[in-house]
């Protein structure tokens, strides 16, 4: 479900067991997000706090095709509020993570692929026919304030278009707006997000974390106040409850990810 990767830091200045923690999403087919995987995710990114630097990939052409929709349609409202609790806590986790944090985007990454990958460091794309996005509208769901406002520090003015939409990009265009930071062969996406995990360790430790504490304040922030941690997370589940449960929206994913005789 979630493979753990150690990789060793040789650089001058590292530390006996200095290491860079890559988590390799591993549900296949699409390494659809449920709660034992957004689970999994959470102590794997949460673990990773006293390493180097953490790298977070998925398979060659899939890096997560978002929540698992299929099993989710079978969940009633509290197995259905527990999973959003867990989303929100995935977000939370690598907001805040305090060491930087690098996605390798190896093919498509819609909806909760995208959310991911938003509240990460920096972001490496494959090139090729793969999409990403948040395309939540289009079942007849919305992303609400923080997925939005986490979109929108990457993509600016493009966010009020790209979400109204649900519209779903293509690498060239990702990167175009700033959803991605670079592309790369895809059979190569590991290899240089970890490249680029190594490039922050090798950078002065206490001057690169300030600025990147710096620079990451205005998406902590979109969390709210870390005391009313709970009740933030709770409201966030109701959000996704209400959400769901819609009549036109399960119609709408029924019909988008069931089989006829389901």
């Amino acid at each position: 479900m979630l493979d753990v990767i150690e990789h060793p830091l040789r650089t001058e200045g590292a530390h006996e067991g200095a290491c860079i923690r890559e988590l390799r999403l591993a549900r296949p087919p699409v390494n659809a997000l449920n709660i034992d995987l957004l689970r999994a995710l959470i102590v794997g990114v949460e673990a990773a706090a006293k390493d180097a630097a953490l790298v977070i990939t998925g398979q060659p052409g899939m890096f997560s095709g978002g929540l698992d929709v299929r099993g989710m349609l079978a969940l009633d409202r509290d197995a259905i509020a527990a999973l959003f609790i867990e989303l929100w806590r995935v977000q939370y986790a690598l907001a805040r993570s305090p060491v930087p944090v690098v996605f390798g985007i190896t093919g498509h990454s819609p909806a909760g692929g995208t959310v991911l990958a938003i509240h990460g460091d920096y972001r490496v794309m494959a090139q090729g026919e793969f999409r990403m996005g948040l395309n939540e509208v289009q079942v007849g769901l919305f992303p609400g304030d923080v997925i939005f406002g986490a979109f929108q520090r990457l993509v600016g003015g493009h966010a009020a278009q790209l979400l109204s939409r649900g519209a779903l990009i293509d690498p060239a265009t990702a990167l175009r707006v700033g959803l991605v930071d670079e592309l790369c062969e895809a059979s190569q996406v590991a290899t240089r997000a970890l490249a680029v995990a190594r490039e922050f360790t090798e950078l002065p430790r206490e001057p690169m974390l300030r600025t990147r504490a710096m620079t990451r304040r205005d998406l902590i922030e979109l969390f709210g106040d870390h005391a009313h941690g709970k009740a933030n997370e709770r409201e966030f589940a109701v959000l996704g409850v209400e959400m769901w449960f819609v009549p036109d929206t399960q119609e709408r994913l029924k019909k988008a990810f069931l089989r006829k005789g389901d």
